[in-house]
């Protein structure tokens, strides 16, 4: 009797490998020379300080100009000054590091106090590179990143070499579009230019501001009182107003001098700046609502003003707060049309006309009933609103003409407000709720029926234009909802 065969042993399974763990972010430090870049501006504040006391005893003959043993010890104390502040600052240097992954921009920070932050690519709302002048001088840059947040939600690496701050944006862009990229390597979008601002007419625009207008008349009441008195102490006493408005009118020039716009496929390009270079990207879909303005002195030269929100601008504060939301310092008409169009295609030329100078019904504007005159004796007629495919119109102002353009899927909330004597004569406001900025829509004294349609109406519309506008990465939308709402592409 044959013994059984025993059954062949199964074969070995090869091991599964155990899957591989995240790839951990390069972490990478800001340029040595960040130290210095930082503390020069703590050199400069104690220098102006230190003139501006001397200047002023001198001026006024209590003190005499300083000598040569006093300069010595000044400037021996500047130094110190300076290098307490480049020793503080190369500590933070030390302490920051930030990474770039295919998710988010990660910087650590902080000496005392550690700060961990992230800034998701999908909520990139803008991305400045910016220069300050000792630092575009030697070739470094600043890059400004903008998201959708709260205050301080932004992210700033200060500084890289302006070759590096440029790839970086690069990549930024693209991923946040939802592009794969090779490495770390992106290349930029070609752009196409679509405005220049002339320097005479920024100059003439700046002239025929209420800065220049209050400069000139408390010069001209200063030296008034001061030849009526015989007394030159008026005038030294005006002269820090003075000099004040006039170092804010010079602020404004430089920053806006060589205001330039252009259209990539990454967004809407700003440039700018005499002496501290600005350019800022906004990608497709991130503008909140624009404002087109036009002061009382601009209203012969046909001038407008373009402002936008953004979010994670609103919040941004100190001296880039009113520069970061301006779309276009002054433009002519044609020119604003034309670079609203950019932003919010497909609006009709007739209700655009009628919302930046019309005061009525006309084109199919709503505007507040005659009794609103009540409540608002000058300016009731351009109160209005209209509702087109795109987005929502809002007009005001009779000495400064205001338009507002909200797309249908960008407001917050809307709301409704009625005062006492508006209940009493039936109107209401209607309050579109956008990003915090400078656009702040209100169709103000409406009739209140029209005013509560008007809300039900236009919070459906915003619900299915919400629904259709796709995901955040635009690149990844589909043809049409990529195209709907954002600025056409460039042609090749």
């Amino acid at each position: 009797m044959s013994e059984p065969v025993p059954a062949p042993a199964p074969p070995e399974q090869a091991p599964v490998p155990a899957p591989a763990p995240p790839r951990e972010p390069g972490w990478r430090r800001l340029h040595p020379v960040t130290p210095v870049l930082r503390s020069w501006r703590v050199l400069v504040v104690l220098l102006v300080l230190y003139a501006q006391q001397r200047g002023q005893g001198a001026v006024g003959g209590v003190e005499r100009l300083p000598g040569g043993l006093e300069v010595l010890v000044a400037l021996g104390v500047l130094a110190l000054a300076a290098l307490v502040a480049v020793a503080v600052s190369a500590v933070s240097w030390r302490t920051t590091r930030y990474a770039v992954d295919a998710e988010a921009v990660r910087l650590h920070s902080g000496v005392l106090v550690r700060q961990q932050r992230s800034a998701r690519l999908d909520r990139l709302q803008a991305v400045d590179v910016v220069q300050p002048l000792l630092a575009r001088l030697l070739g470094f840059a600043e890059l400004r990143l903008e998201v959708a947040g709260g205050s301080g939600s932004d992210i700033r690496l200060a500084y890289l070499r302006e070759p590096e701050a440029q790839r970086l944006r690069n990549l930024l862009l693209a991923r946040s579009a939802g592009l794969a990229t090779a490495g770390e390597e992106a290349p930029e979008a070609v752009d196409r230019q679509v405005l220049v601002v002339p320097v005479p007419r920024l100059a003439a625009s700046l002239a025929l501001s209420s800065t220049t207008a209050v400069l000139v008349v408390g010069a001209v009441l200063m030296a008034v009182v001061g030849v009526a008195t015989r007394s030159p102490e008026v005038l030294l006493a005006a002269a820090p107003a003075v000099l004040g408005l006039g170092a804010t009118l010079w602020t404004s020039f430089t920053r806006t001098a060589s205001w330039r716009v252009a259209i990539a496929a990454d967004g809407l390009r700003l440039r700018s700046g005499l002496l501290e270079s600005r350019s800022q990207t906004l990608p497709p879909g991130r503008v909140q609502a624009v404002r087109l303005a036009q002061p009382l002195l601009w209203r012969r030269p046909d001038w407008w003003r373009l402002q936008v929100n953004v979010a994670g601008y609103g919040t941004t504060a100190g001296a880039d707060a009113g520069q970061t939301n301006l779309l276009v310092p002054v433009a002519t008409r044609a020119e604003a049309e034309e670079v609203l169009g950019l932003l919010v295609p497909d609006l009709p030329v007739d209700a655009l006309e009628r919302g930046l100078d019309g005061a009525s019904e006309d084109g199919g504007w709503t505007s507040a009933p005659r009794r609103a005159r009540r409540v608002d004796p000058v300016a009731w007629r351009r109160s209005g609103v209209r509702v087109v495919a795109p987005a929502l119109l809002v007009r005001r102002g009779r000495l400064r003409r205001e338009l507002d353009v909200v797309p249908h899927a960008k407001p917050q909330s809307l709301g409704l407000q009625q005062g006492p004597l508006q209940r009493r004569l039936g109107l209401a406001t209607v309050a579109v709720h956008s990003t915090p900025g400078p656009v702040r829509p209100t169709a103000a004294h409406l009739d209140t029926a029209v005013a509560v349609r008007l809300i039900g109406e236009q919070a459906e519309r915003s619900r299915r234009a919400r629904a259709g506008a796709g995901p955040e990465r635009w690149m990844e939308r589909p043809p049409d909802a990529a195209t709907r709402g954002a600025a056409p592409l460039p042609r090749p």
